[in-house]
Formats: structure tokens, sequence, C-alpha cells
């Protein structure tokens, strides 16, 4: 119950404020958010890579009110593929992008795509086509130096557009991956469509306050459509990465990819960073693809805040040390 109430702190200035404020907060922040800059992360990957993991970065951010600062995400990524490239790490190292972060909510005229095979695009109000065009220079220098990116979702209102993006990006780029969220109604479909399609896609539980309207509510239901999503995915033509820290959701992910007949460099399993580091390592000793979410920068509050409502062990992590050293 206390997951939507979280959520909906993460969009509040005042609860920003307080929590930014709290002693503690640093502390418990750097268990999920690798550093501030470049130079922090840099040795968080080496450090990782050395140990038989691999790596997506998200330079965390996602409050985007102008052009200016979409266009400083933009390089922000930038300046993280150039310290990549002397690693010549390839996709032991990609990353993931939201695309608020490049401009896709910012107001600008309607505009469509061109028409697809399904017909007519839908149009798109606001900052759709500032975002593509943020977005594709990360995607080609990424692609330079042997790696991807992965377009995160966000909350279902951004899911048309996150999509048709990702539909353009893969004409050129086609190992351009996207994340679908396992608790929307819409998603079973877009998993048919894109596992048809050999898409790379992420699975993961969905982390964002979505209304009974679009969503399950319930746990168990939003277990039991992940684990039907989970299966369209292994059985088509596509990548699956499982997102999940759940043992039994990990299990279900190596039966299926068994049963589809898929070989372990033929799928992945995703984790955030600092979460279940010892499942991580196992996971890769046992010579699974096992590839740590690795989230860097300063304006870190609305991630932290979903981190903390995703699961009820991460706040009480977050309340026991305010209480113990706060």
């Amino acid at each position: 119950m206390l997951g939507p109430v979280i959520l909906a702190a993460s969009r509040s200035d005042r609860m920003r404020r307080l929590v930014s404020a709290a002693p503690v907060t640093k502390q418990v922040v750097d268990r999920f958010i690798a550093g501030e800059g470049v130079d922090d992360v840099v040795p968080v990957i080496q450090e990782l890579t050395g140990q038989g993991l691999e790596l997506t970065m998200d330079v965390v951010g996602e409050d985007i009110t102008n052009p200016t600062q979409a266009a400083a995400a933009r390089d922000a990524y930038l300046e993280l593929i150039d310290r990549l490239k002397p690693l010549e790490l390839g996709t032991r190292a990609e990353m993931s992008v939201k695309l608020s972060m490049f401009g896709q909510a910012l107001p600008s005229p309607t505009t469509a795509l061109s028409e697809g095979p399904s017909g007519p695009a839908p149009a798109f109000q606001g900052g759709h086509e500032l975002a593509l065009a943020n977005v594709r220079p990360v995607v080609e220098a990424a692609a330079e130096i042997g790696t991807t990116v992965t377009l995160d979702a966000e909350d279902h209102t951004t899911l048309d557009s996150m999509f048709a993006i990702h539909e353009e990006l893969r004409k050129d780029f086609p190992q351009t991956g996207c994340v679908i969220q396992a608790y929307l109604f819409r998603t079973e479909a877009d998993a048919r469509r894109l596992a048809a399609n050999g898409s790379r896609v992420r699975l993961v539980k969905g982390a964002y306050k979505e209304p009974g309207s679009v969503a399950y509510l319930d746990k168990h239901e939003i277990d039991r459509a992940y684990v039907r999503i989970l299966r369209t995915l292994m059985e088509g033509e596509g990548y699956p990465m499982i997102g999940s820290h759940d043992p039994r959701l990990i299990a279900i992910g190596q039966e299926l990819a068994h049963r589809a007949g898929r070989k372990l460099d033929e799928y992945e399993f995703q984790m955030l960073y600092g979460i279940r580091t010892e499942e991580q390592l196992r996971l890769a000793a046992e010579g699974h693809r096992m590839r740590v979410y690795t989230a860097y920068g300063t304006d870190w509050y609305g991630y932290f805040m979903r981190r903390l409502a995703e699961k009820p062990a991460n706040l009480r992590f977050f309340v026991r040390s305010m209480i113990t050293k706060g």
C-alpha cells in the first residue's frame, strides 16, 4: 500500500527538499546511485565488468523544462560514450535513456510520423520530434563504439511516442532496445508485436503510479502478467531482457528460456545497481549474461523514490538508516 504514496511523493517538491536535506540521505542514495559524474562512474564500470558483469548506464534526471536542458542531457550521454570508447567494452556497457530527459514532454506543434506498416501513425503532442532529434546522435555515437541504447518506459501517456521513436531508430540501428511494463494492460499486445519484429526488449514490472483503468494494481496479477509476457518474448524472434530481482521470476525465466531452446547468450538478466549483488555475481558465474542497471548523476530524486516504492525492503533500509544515523 505504501508504493503509491511514495510514487506520489516522488513528484512533490516539498518531499524532495525534505529527503534531500536528511543527513543520512547521501549514504542511502549511494546504495543505488553510482556517482554524480562520469569521473565517479568510470571506476565502477571497470570494477563491475572485471567481475564478469555487464552494464546499462543511466544518467538520472527527468524533469526537463526547456530545450537547453534537453540538449544538456544529450551531451551528458555523449560525454559518457566518449569516456567508454577507450575501455573497448562494446555491448558489455550499453546505455538506457528516458525520452523525457530529451524533451519528449516539452510543448511544440502537433507532429505526425509517416505512414507505417499498420497504417497512419498517431499524431503526437509535445516534444516528440525534439526527443527523437536529441536521442538520435546518442544512438549513432553508441553504435560507433560497438554498443547500443535502450529506451526506458515511463508513464503510460508517453508510450505511443516512445514506441514510435523506437521503431524509427531501428530503421538505421536495429539493435536499439526498449522497455515494456508488465503491469499495463496494453503490454501483452506490445510484447507480441515487438517479439515478432525481433526487438531487444527489457521486461519490468513497472514503477510509475498508474490508474486502475490502464494497469493491474494487484501484485499477484502483475506477476502473472509478467510470466505471460515473458513467455511471449522467449518464444518470439527478439532478444528478451529479464528485468527482475524476484527469485521466483528469475527461475521461471530460466525455465522458459530452456523450453524455448534459447542458448545462454540469447537472453539476459538485468538488475539494479546495489540490489542483490551476490545474486548478480552468481548468475554471471553460471554463464548467464547479467547486466547491471547503473544510474549516476545529481538529479537522483525521482529515480531514488521509485526504488523505494518498488520494494518494501528498500524503504525499511532507508527509514532504519535515518533512525540510527540521521
